[in-house]
């Protein structure tokens, strides 16, 4: 978008920030329709097929509005399957080893994050730069990916109500508990701290890196992410939730410190593995504990109202993320990361201290 299309920064921010909210937001409609249904496959099934046919349009795209409807596409798809994915490991994983199944499954959907990356890197090289080629190959591991969930994933039976009622209604909502209002507050409250990654990106960029190595970038914060969530997702099984997450943005405070550095490679990478050991140590973790306090029937609707809070701060913390970049320089934009991250950390304290005084 900045390099070729010459947009600015802020509009990467608007875009990046528009496009992830709308995927958490969505999820919300999708959840609570898993819910009504009794039925959380067919909803997966649409999420990931949004996603594969919206790759064209991002190979065919002459400016930046042709990248937002794609991105807003790609990103509905992710929406509408989020919420029902969630709910249905929720629903056939015993309490035990919740936190495992979070973490193995936060693994498993980044492998792919930084093997396609990888791939584009290598295909960037090969063809000269000639990113829309990238993009037309691209449609096949999404389309790949539809028909081994349609083929190969069978949803469990489930108890499905005779009346069906809406289950965004007050008394439903009320049912929820305060338990986990306060996940949800918390959730908002990290991805204020963690803006988009497009802005790591963006910073590889800056720092004078060849344009055909910058997605290796994502490939380091994904292999790093995929590599430690399932072993902490284990470790959150048997250890305090809230000092697990106090240790997690400990980390994100070490990142943005790196990143908002003038340094070169080393600098970058080690600001880029961290980013993606915070990951994987905290966002299986609130995926788990969303799912600890939510009654059963109301899983998909609890995952969806923890996103929409979710999508909200997003959008917020990228346009954020990308005026300040713009008007103040890519430091500024990182130590605007450690303010959240130090906020959020003294309500994990403030909390705490109010739970030991109940």
């Amino acid at each position: 978008m900045v390099g070729t299309l010459g947009a600015s920064a802020l509009m990467v921010g608007l875009i990046e920030g528009i496009a992830e909210s709308t995927a958490l937001i969505v999820k919300i409609f999708s959840g609570a329709l898993s819910d009504y249904l009794g039925k959380r496959k067919g909803l997966a099934v649409l999420g990931y097929a949004m996603g594969a046919f919206s790759k064209p349009l991002f190979a065919i795209a002459t400016g930046s509005g042709l990248i937002l409807a794609a991105r807003f596409i790609d990103r509905t798809g992710k929406g509408i399957r989020g919420a029902p994915r969630d709910a249905l490991i929720a629903d056939i994983t015993p309490p035990s080893i919740r936190g495992a199944a979070f973490g193995l499954r936060q693994s498993l959907d980044t492998v792919g994050a930084f093997l396609g990356p990888l791939l584009a890197v290598g295909l960037m090289l090969l063809w000269q730069n000639d990113f829309r080629a990238v993009f037309w190959v691209a449609v096949i591991p999404g389309l790949l990916a539809v028909i081994v969930l349609m083929i190969g994933v069978h949803e469990p039976q489930r108890d499905i109500q005779t009346h069906r009622s809406n289950p965004i209604t007050r008394v439903n909502l009320k049912r929820l508990g305060s338990a986990y209002w306060w996940i949800v507050v918390l959730g908002a409250a990290f991805t204020l701290a963690r803006f988009s990654e497009a802005f790591l990106v963006l910073r590889a960029q800056q720092l004078g890196i060849a344009v055909a190595l910058v997605p290796l970038v994502m490939v380091a914060m994904n292999i790093v992410y995929a590599a430690s969530a399932y072993p902490f997702g284990k470790l959150s099984d048997r250890m305090n939730h809230q000092h697990m997450l106090a240790l997690g943005l400990l980390l994100l405070i070490a990142a943005d410190c790196l990143l908002a550095m003038p340094g070169d490679w080393l600098t970058l990478l080690g600001g880029v593995a961290l980013w993606g050991v915070h990951m994987g140590m905290t966002q299986g973790l609130l995926a788990s504990m969303v799912a600890s306090v939510a009654p059963e029937d109301l899983r998909g609707t609890a995952f969806g109202v923890f996103n929409l809070f979710s999508g909200m701060a997003m959008l917020l913390a990228s346009v954020i993320a990308g005026a300040l970049w713009d008007q103040l320089g890519a430091a500024f934009t990182f130590y605007a990361g450690i303010a959240f991250c130090v906020l959020t950390l003294l309500g994990l304290i403030f909390h705490a201290r109010w739970q030991r005084r109940r």
